[in-house]
């Protein structure tokens, strides 16, 4: 059997999902779209060189109008958002609507909730609505699963991950992976985790570690950011004591980025500059983006996923670790691919009933086992070790 897929975004995440689709997809037809047509023509191209087939088909649509995205979800399998998530839980609406399955990359807790609420309305149409599926949150929570799945019992999750230049360059020893107020959002407010066996919301941008990661990252820093925990603290509250997520940076990036939070560059409230009031997040992302852009350098991606447990009686810890680099190959960069990848995993994964039905947190929604046997046939490797 064929499918059909819509992938909704035609930027760096939704190019190479909708790459995978076709190389790994047994699609039909995969329907790139994209508010402006003359990327998503671009990118489809593109796509349809390296995969050497013409399954990938540009068209337009506006994510903000309900009818326009009725009528290009209509006809398909699963439907994939890689646009900004607060278009997520309509865009959800209208493939339930058409019965079409739906899943996207995510990023923010309340709007995922608001997805999930279609639970029951997912389940009339016998679809699937999956939020959160891309690199964190997603794929390291997969992981996660995995690992518990090992263990008789788990009393810890420990998930860190970064998305870094090969090469880091001043100023903040950082590029950006991918939109700088993206960036921004996850060093503030509150992040969600599971300690001493309690759902607790603890200050992001804080609790500094060092941690030794492989060759060639070595000696790295990592803190608590926002949004990488997804769901998972509702899911295993009651299962484990410990389930936290922090962000992986080289050394000395966080002092330098704490000085301009300290010094209220990154406030949200306006402050009265002459005659102007002026958001200072706003200014610094004008500011600051082009000074951190690199669009030449190589970017890289690490996760590591530990789980802390009991086997047979016996203490035991499972350590997932992944280094994916930039792929000369396709153009692909490392967070396109990590992000994207696992996204359409999933998006696939429910194409072919294999996800179930309902709106689902990704970690009750898939089986974690033939993931990980999917990213290995992508390229890529997760290491696994036992200690």
């Amino acid at each position: 059997m064929t499918y059909h897929y819509v992938v909704l975004g035609a930027g760096m995440q939704g190019s190479a999902v909708a790459y995978d689709m076709a190389k790994f997809g047994d699609a039909s037809q995969v329907r790139l779209l994209d508010y402006d047509l003359a990327l998503a023509e671009r990118v489809a191209a593109d796509i349809n060189r390296l995969t050497g087939n013409t399954l990938v088909v540009p068209g337009q649509v506006d994510v903000r109008d309900r009818q326009s995205l009725l009528d290009n979800l209509k006809g398909a399998h699963a439907c994939l958002s890689a646009v900004p998530y607060p278009f997520n839980p309509q865009i959800a609406e209208c493939a339930i609507e058409v019965g079409a399955s739906f899943c996207d990359l995510g990023g923010n807790t309340d709007v995922v909730k608001q997805e999930l609420a279609l639970h029951e309305k997912a389940l009339a149409a016998g679809v699937s609505i999956v939020p959160d599926c891309g690199l964190m949150p997603g794929m390291g929570n997969t992981l996660a699963v995995h690992g518990m799945e090992q263990l008789d019992s788990c009393e810890e999750v420990q998930i860190r991950c970064g998305g870094l230049p090969q090469t880091p360059k001043p100023p903040l020893g950082y590029k950006l992976v991918f939109s700088i107020g993206g960036l921004t959002n996850e060093y503030f407010g509150k992040a969600v985790i599971l300690r001493d066996g309690q759902v607790v919301e603890v200050d992001t941008f804080d609790e500094l570690e060092t941690l030794e990661l492989p060759a060639p990252l070595g000696t790295c820093e990592a803190f608590t950011t926002s949004g990488g925990t997804s769901t998972c603290p509702w899911t295993f509250e009651g299962q484990v004591k410990t389930y936290e997520y922090k962000t992986v940076r080289y050394p000395g990036h966080y002092e330098k980025f704490k000085l301009m939070r300290d010094l209220g560059l990154l406030e949200l409230d306006p402050v009265q500059v002459g005659e102007q009031q002026v958001v200072p997040r706003e200014l610094f992302h004008a500011v600051v983006k082009d000074k951190i852009d690199f669009p030449e350098d190589r970017d890289l991606v690490v996760l590591r996923t530990t789980c802390r447990g009991l086997k047979d009686g016996q203490p035991l810890n499972i350590e997932y670790t992944l280094i994916d680099y930039h792929d000369e190959a396709t153009g692909f960069s490392a967070m396109s691919r990590t992000t994207g990848f696992p996204a359409s995993i999933v998006a696939i994964m429910m194409a072919q009933g294999r996800a179930i039905k309902g709106g689902v947190p990704l970690e009750k929604a898939i089986p974690a086992g033939p993931f990980l046997e999917e990213l290995a046939r992508r390229g890529i490797h997760v290491e696994v070790r036992h200690f």
